[in-house]
Formats: C-alpha cells, sequence, structure tokens
C-alpha cells in the first residue's frame, strides 16, 4: 500500500474512533443510571474517597493497570467518565474509544463542575 494512502486512512480511522466521546456540561451529564450505564471516577484513589458521584467506579487513568481493567467493562455500555476537572477523564476517553468503546460521555469540568452546580456527592 502506497505511504500516503495508508497515512491518510490512518487520520480517517483514528477521527471516527474519537468521534464515539461526546462532552457533556453538568446540565447534561446523567443523573441515574440505567441497566446499560457504567460511571467511572478516573481520578486517584485518594481522590475518590474524598468524594465521588454515587455509583462511580474508580479506575484511576494514570495506574499502570487502567487499560486491562477497562478491557473487562462492557464496550456497547453506555460509559460515563469523570475526573477532578476533565483533563484526566478526557485522555480515559480517548483510551476507551481506542479500544472500541462505542458510547462514551465526559463530564466537562469534572467533578468540581459537579460540586460547584450543587449536585450531592459521597464522601467516606
Amino acid at each position: 500500500m502506497n505511504k500516503s494512502i495508508f497515512i491518510v486512512f490512518l487520520l480517517m480511522a483514528t477521527q471516527f474512533t474519537f468521534s464515539q466521546v461526546q462532552d457533556e456540561d453538568i446540565t447534561e451529564f446523567k443523573n441515574e443510571l440505567s441497566e446499560n450505564d457504567m460511571l467511572l471516577d478516573v481520578r486517584t484513589p485518594k481522590e475518590y474517597q474524598e468524594g465521588y458521584i454515587k455509583d462511580a467506579i474508580n479506575i484511576n487513568v494514570k495506574s499502570d493497570d487502567f487499560v486491562e481493567k477497562v478491557s473487562r467493562l462492557d464496550k456497547n455500555a453506555n460509559i460515563y467518565l469523570y475526573c477532578k476537572a476533565g483533563g484526566r477523564s478526557a485522555k480515559a476517553s480517548e483510551k476507551l474509544a481506542a479500544l472500541g468503546f462505542k458510547n462514551i460521555h465526559n463530564l466537562d469540568g469534572g467533578f468540581d463542575a459537579w460540586v460547584n452546580a450543587g449536585k450531592q456527592f459521597v464522601k467516606e
């Protein structure tokens, strides 16, 4: 295959993968989960213990086993994820899309936006 054709194909495939990620502001982000929804908190375990959104599963995006852990999840589920302010969850969203997850929703502004909007959260 010609190198330039391969590069164009690769770029197109990459754009298709990332188009599955939807950034949602606090008013759009899911408050209640249905059976086919998963809520991921991609912050550190320490941050998670300080407060998290009810029903969130903590999988640290910076941990060495992040890809291994998320690979066990249902790729067809609606995946809602957040971090502190949105940066780490955006990177986690890209990783999920590259792994073949279909429905990814990233909380724009992260947990900080959730708390600042007066939404309820769990604190251990």
